[in-house]
């Protein structure tokens, strides 16, 4: 029988971006920089990520200092330097 650990190697999300990475995007059509925070699956809606914001940024009348988005909402600034 093979372990959890083999199981979850095999069959969990595997993310695309990674605590750090610096990433730009559009957030309700306001523009944004930042940094990753997590890349997760919580539910059935597909993967998300969470990004701190390096300036809050105002929508609907709130203050935000971190956003949740879609994979398709951003673009990754530097790979390597």
């Amino acid at each position: 029988m093979a372990s959890l650990s083999d199981y979850f190697a095999k069959n969990a999300y595997k993310p695309k971006y990674f605590l750090g990475d610096r990433v730009y995007g559009k957030f309700h059509s306001i523009p944004f920089i930042g940094t990753v925070g997590n890349d997760r699956v919580v539910n059935l809606d597909g993967p998300e990520i969470t990004i701190h914001l390096d300036l809050p940024m105002k929508h609907n009348g709130e203050l935000k200092n971190f956003i949740i988005v879609k994979h398709k909402d951003i673009k990754q600034i530097l790979k390597e330097l």
